[in-house]
């Protein structure tokens, strides 16, 4: 991951997440934990885009997570999530992200998911359909 701070709008996927009070700590800002539950949303929405559960549903298992976290969220308000896909592997896809609050970036993350078989639990190659559908949101 690197230290440079892209702009929402260099995501080519864009969306958000309304901030619910339980978000929130005793310190008064949003808790980090809830920073995971925000990334999911900008990866289930760019998986969603690009329709992977159209035939099958596959299974995929988070199994590498590194967020930076650079400023506090406050509620009430919105996350926005900008997200894109750094590296499309055999089995993995490796996900930049950036959280901003009211225009100011928050968190720079990196995920990574592996596609699984559901019998096995095994990692399971991508379908070259679904290795094409997601290239669109390659980002350097």
């Amino acid at each position: 991951m690197t230290n440079t701070k892209p702009e929402y709008e260099s995501f080519p996927m864009q969306s958000y997440d309304k901030i619910r009070y339980g978000d929130t700590d005793s310190q008064g800002h949003v808790n980090n934990a809830a920073f995971t539950t925000f990334l999911e949303t900008g990866r289930t929405e760019l998986l969603l885009a690009v329709d992977v559960w159209k035939d099958v549903r596959p299974v995929y298992g988070l199994v590498n997570s590194n967020i930076n976290l650079m400023a506090e969220i406050n509620w009430p308000g919105t996350v926005e999530i900008g997200t894109g896909i750094k590296k499309i592997g055999n089995s993995s896809i490796t996900f930049a992200h950036g959280l901003y609050q009211n225009g100011q970036m928050v968190a720079l993350a990196e995920t990574i998911i592996v596609q699984m078989d559901e019998k096995t639990r095994k990692s399971k190659p991508l379908s070259h359909e679904t290795r094409e559908a997601l290239e669109k949101f390659l980002i350097s």
